[in-house]
């Protein structure tokens, strides 16, 4: 991927008209948008520090949903924005009124899960004349659970994932990332000043083994714990990634959901584990898919990349809204999991328990190392 392929989006768009205020909203289809957000407050991120939040506060930008504008929504600070939105920047004097290059404001971002990123937007949907003129962004990784002081201390290293770059106004600004390295941080800076809607930041997430190995029996197939979805038949209502985000389902929605099949085939998830493991049991959770949950399910696994799949569940009658429990005969060896649902319809979790074998434990130790963990 190379930053050269992404579109650029720079200057003013014009004042809100009336009607839908994102009909001019500049977009495109970034190609990193299909993994994991690891800036998603389900992930457990948060945007911890900020300079300034005059008009907006900062916990907006980790908002899931697609920023909110109402003309009509004003205070006593003035118009209330859905996004973090800063002061105007001044200068020192009548003689020098205006803000000096190195001027701006900045966030710090805690990432939900650490992780490689492998793209960035920050969209400034609605800010239309209020948006920064630039952007920068910068990743760093600490253990634990640092705090702003500790994470502003003059020798964290922070690397540049972003280089100070012009921006559009009401438009979705899109990076690629090119940092084979994982962070824990951000450092979200905007040059002089303005206002940010929302933060994606995509990207794989890299446990950490130490912590994988003191669980013992985990969920494999998480996002948190490494798990990831490689491919799935259908996404038309909700992305398959759903069936591994934490905890359970609070909504239709927040499930995985295929459009109605009108043919004689079945549609299906196949993931990636955390690495090579031992399966020990298996929940399929059909929450709050009631009339649209999948009839029957099947799970087949590999090891590798390529070869057979071999059936470890065999099709089974799926109750709708019901989460469903299973305890395999025996430990299961596997890398890769495919969930197969007939005809359509929808699970909303998908839930592997077990434990790394020894190799896959060794595996994810060199690669944390790898990425400087």
């Amino acid at each position: 991927m190379t930053d050269a392929a992404i579109p650029r989006f720079t200057g003013d768009a014009l004042p809100y008209a009336g009607g839908d205020p994102y009909a001019d909203h500049r977009t495109a289809d970034f190609p990193f948008t299909h993994l994991v957000d690891l800036a998603d407050r389900r992930l457990g991120a948060g945007v911890i520090a900020a300079n300034d939040e005059f008009f907006a506060e900062r916990e907006n930008l980790l908002k899931p949903e697609p920023a909110v504008f109402d003309p009509e929504h004003f205070g006593h600070k003035g118009k209330i924005m859905d996004g973090w939105e800063t002061r105007r920047r001044r200068g020192v004097s009548a003689a020098e009124p205006h803000p000096t290059p190195d001027d701006h404001d900045w966030a710090l971002v805690r990432l939900g899960a650490p992780g490689v990123i492998r793209g960035i937007v920050l969209d400034t949907a609605h800010f239309r004349g209020n948006y920064p003129q630039a952007v920068s962004v910068e990743g760093a990784s600490l253990p634990g659970s640092p705090s702003p002081d500790d994470l502003l201390a003059p020798d964290v290293k922070w690397t540049v994932l972003v280089p100070r770059t012009p921006v559009g106004g009401h438009a979705a600004n899109g990076f690629a990332v090119d940092a084979e390295q994982r962070f824990t941080h951000l450092r979200i800076n905007q040059h002089p000043d303005g206002g940010i809607a929302r933060l994606r930041v995509y990207g794989e997430v890299a446990p950490d083994p130490a912590w994988l190995a003191a669980l013992g029996t985990f969920d494999l197939a998480a996002l948190e714990n490494g798990g990831q979805v490689e491919d799935a038949s259908d996404r038309f209502y909700s992305p398959a990634t759903n069936t591994i985000q934490p905890g359970r389902s609070r909504k239709m929605d927040d499930g995985w959901e295929t459009r109605r099949r009108r043919d004689r085939g079945n549609d299906w998830i196949r993931y990636r584990l955390a690495a090579q493991s031992e399966i020990r049991a298996v929940e399929i959770d059909t929450a709050y898919l009631k009339g649209n949950s999948a009839g029957w399910a099947s799970l087949s696994v590999r090891d590798g990349e390529d070869g057979d799949w071999s059936e470890i569940l065999p099709r089974t009658r799926l109750q709708p809204d019901t989460n469903h429990r299973f305890v395999l005969d025996a430990p299961v060896r596997a890398s890769r999991v495919r969930i197969d649902i007939f005809p359509d319809g929808g699970i909303s979790r998908l839930r592997l328990y077990g434990s790394l074998t020894e190799g896959g434990a060794d595996a994810l130790a060199a690669r944390h190392r790898e990425l400087g963990g």
